[in-house]
């Protein structure tokens, strides 16, 4: 891997994506699901966007997860038959699969798919999604919860003799795998989530932290904070960020285009987010950016908030606006500041993937390139 990993993100309708690719980008299925629109599975569809996200350069593809979304280890199992170098990074809900089945499933995949999945660990932000499936803990209960998932999956893959296990949320007699991971030492575990709770399971478990789109002087305060908690079980962490290119060929134009996809998102969410409401009504990250919203349409140059403050912060929302040439000096300024992998999407899903590919990517990738690794 080069010294930047670049993800991006794929889904499974091409009618879905484009009919309302703003909207349903953003929530992911896990919002308004009265609104949302009945859409199938399209074989076709995954693998072109998984094919034009290798050939634009990506590393790796973020398969999301919802209450109402299609299985991720079915579509990352299917589309990388369909590829050849593009890696998977599915989102799984700790909580939901025993993390002994779910060690094996990853396991079996990744030996599969040629050492080409990783797995992205999710807490739950939002009690009221959380139930559609069954889930009643509450939030700081659904982290430490996480944090024994992690610490079992971990195990399950890297210790050869069987093992019990005493938790408050698992119970394990005996357990073992005969199924190892192609990649060493393990599959690579990404978590996100910016509570205390969630800063602590991190620290201890993840090997790549993700945040999302901040400025970058609280994006260094983060990272910081994280690194010393990670430094007290001994371990180092990576970082990664999430944030949505916004093009043009000119400044003027991707202002512009910016500017029309806010007016799409505001004709489109419903009435139950909005400025200062979260979408997820127990996510600090959410929190987070409406905060930095309230205090301004722009940071550091091209940071832009007010898709998040429009539809309460509802996961990935912040923007980077301007030409290629320009959104890459910024999102090298977080690569400076210590984030290694960036995961960029686009309102427009296909035509950005191959909008990114063009430009942007190789500009990233040539300019970490001639930086050191961050530490």
């Amino acid at each position: 891997m080069s010294n930047i990993e670049v993800i991006g993100m794929i889904g499974v309708n091409r009618e879905r994506d484009s009919s309302r690719g703003v909207t349903v980008s953003l929530f992911g299925g896990g919002i308004n699901p009265a609104d949302e629109i009945p859409a199938g599975v399209d074989p076709e569809y995954i693998a072109e966007f998984s094919q034009a996200h290798e050939d634009s350069g990506f590393d790796k593809v973020l398969i999301g997860y919802s209450s109402a979304t299609a299985d991720g280890f079915a579509v990352a199992g299917y589309a990388a038959t369909r590829t050849k170098t593009l890696g998977y990074l599915i989102a799984h809900r700790a909580g939901f699969m025993a993390p002994t089945l779910a060690a094996r499933h990853a396991a079996t995949l990744d030996q599969l798919s040629g050492g080409r999945i990783a797995l992205h660990v999710i807490s739950g932000g939002s009690d009221e999604e959380q139930r559609r499936d069954g889930d009643w803990l509450d939030h700081d209960s659904r982290y430490r919860r996480t944090g024994e998932w992690m610490d079992i999956v971990r195990r399950i893959w890297t210790e050869y003799a069987p093992f019990d296990y005493e938790g408050e949320f698992y119970h394990l007699e005996q357990a073992h795998s005969q199924v190892r991971t192609k990649q060493r030492p393990h599959v690579p575990l990404y978590f996100g989530g910016a509570s205390e709770a969630a800063m602590e399971v991190g620290a201890r478990h993840a090997d790549v932290y993700a945040l999302w789109g901040e400025p970058i002087a609280a994006i260094r305060e983060q990272i910081a904070d994280i690194r010393a908690r990670a430094a007290r079980y001994g371990r180092e962490i990576r970082f990664s960020l999430s944030v949505r290119p916004i093009l043009g060929d000119t400044e003027g134009e991707a202002w512009e285009r910016a500017r029309g996809i806010l007016e799409r998102v505001r004709g489109s969410v419903g009435e139950s987010v909005g400025p200062g409401r979260p979408a997820r009504l127990q996510s600090v990250g959410s929190r987070r950016l409406l905060d930095f919203a309230a205090q301004g349409e722009i940071h550091d140059k091209r940071l832009w908030m007010p898709i998040a403050a429009a539809t309460g912060a509802a996961g990935s929302t912040t923007a980077l606006v301007g030409t290629a040439e320009q959104v890459a000096e910024s999102l090298l300024a977080y690569y400076d500041a210590g984030c290694s992998t960036v995961l960029i999407r686009g309102f427009d899903p296909m035509q950005d993937t191959v909008d990114y590919g063009r430009e942007l990517i190789p500009m990233l990738r040539a300019e970490a390139a001639a930086r050191s690794v961050p530490v």
